[in-house]
């Protein structure tokens, strides 16, 4: 079968599938399938007017497939910590919080974050003022600028804490990022 003749099969449009049928598929998917089924689990978690339960179960299959799809290079984890922050806010903001599962907690998702984070605010603000100069290596330590976009309506949902106020200070030092 050439590839025209299977973009044409309609078994083969992943946004038709059930959640099961496409959870399945995820299990065993390479590299450009994959990316798909993150492509149509998120737009079915953002897909207004179905059951908070079931955009959940949506969004957890993107989480699921993202995390899969990475690869080991800087940038591949970076992109992917990044689409898991914001889809992760997504949820919170749009679905509100869910007591049963982590990556649906305002409290979570700041610690993950920190944790992403491998240099200090001080740190990736004295690399921006130079960024220009720096090799494509260190300009990529300043990818903290992509895993930090959520912040803005991340602080405001969490208690005061150690983790807030350093949130707080990356939010500010986002702005200096290239």
């Amino acid at each position: 079968m050439n590839a025209d003749a299977d973009h044409e099969d309609p078994s083969r449009d992943l946004s038709t599938w059930t959640i099961e049928r496409l959870r399945s598929f995820a299990e065993e998917a390479p590299g450009r399938q994959l990316e798909a089924v993150r492509v149509v689990a998120t737009g079915h978690a953002y897909r207004a007017g179905q059951p908070r339960e079931a955009r959940q179960q949506w969004a957890k299959l993107s989480l699921q497939a993202n995390q899969r799809l990475y690869g080991d290079s800087l940038w591949d984890r970076a992109r992917a910590t990044q689409q898991n922050f914001m889809l992760r806010m997504w949820v919170i903001d749009h679905l509100g919080l869910d007591d049963e599962d982590q990556d649906w907690s305002p409290e979570t998702l700041a610690a993950d974050t920190v944790t992403a984070l491998a240099l200090t605010s001080a740190e990736a603000r004295a690399l921006a003022d130079h960024w220009r100069d720096l090799a494509v290596e260190q300009i990529g330590e300043l990818r903290h600028k992509n895993l930090t976009a959520h912040l803005d309506r991340l602080v405001d949902r969490l208690q005061p804490s150690p983790v807030r106020d350093q949130l707080l200070v990356w939010a500010e030092t986002r702005r200096h990022l290239p």
